[in-house]
């Protein structure tokens, strides 16, 4: 009979920890992520969507910015998951590559921009420590991590496109 008890507690308890995480994410995230995602549009209504399409079009344009200078300013000015909504403004060719891209990036520019992804910041900050132990100035790896992510992102957009068209193609053919 106690074993039930407890299998019963227990089963209970899965559902009450739920409930707890789920009110910390209403009282910490997605109040956050409201408020931007209402500022966001906001700003892109002012400003108007058509000259943001158009922006957005633009930095499409070539490789060599719509998955590098696109997804580094979506992750910089949006952070972590808001950035993701910068791909509504491309062609659908392209937002499997900028999504990966753009969540390839996550990590990389936590060291320089916290605020962008402050999930990762317990890694970049367990790897921080370790260096300040061993007496090591951060601005250097927190510069190669930037500048790694930049290329790994490149590469990682390109070769997500090619294989989406590729697969795409032969789907159609």
């Amino acid at each position: 009979m106690e074993a039930l008890t407890n299998a019963a507690n227990w089963f209970m308890g899965l559902f009450q920890e739920g409930g707890s995480v789920f009110m910390g994410l209403v009282t910490g995230i997605l109040p956050t992520l409201i408020v931007l995602m209402i500022a966001i549009n906001s700003l892109i209504r002012f400003v108007g969507e058509e000259r943001v399409e158009k922006i957005a079009g633009k930095l499409a344009g070539n490789y060599v910015t719509r998955y590098t200078l696109l997804p580094v300013l979506a992750v910089f000015f949006l952070g972590n998951p808001m950035c993701y909504t910068f791909g509504r403004f491309l062609k659908q060719e392209y937002k499997v590559g900028f999504y990966d891209a753009t969540v390839s990036f996550l990590h990389p520019v936590t060291g320089l921009f916290p605020h962008a992804n402050p999930g990762e910041l317990f890694v970049w900050i367990g790897i921080a420590a370790g260096l300040e132990t061993l007496g090591m100035d951060l601005g250097p790896l927190a510069m190669w991590y930037f500048i790694v992510g930049l290329i790994l992102i490149f590469c990682r957009g390109i070769i997500t496109e090619k294989i989406y068209n590729y697969l795409v193609a032969k789907k159609n053919a």
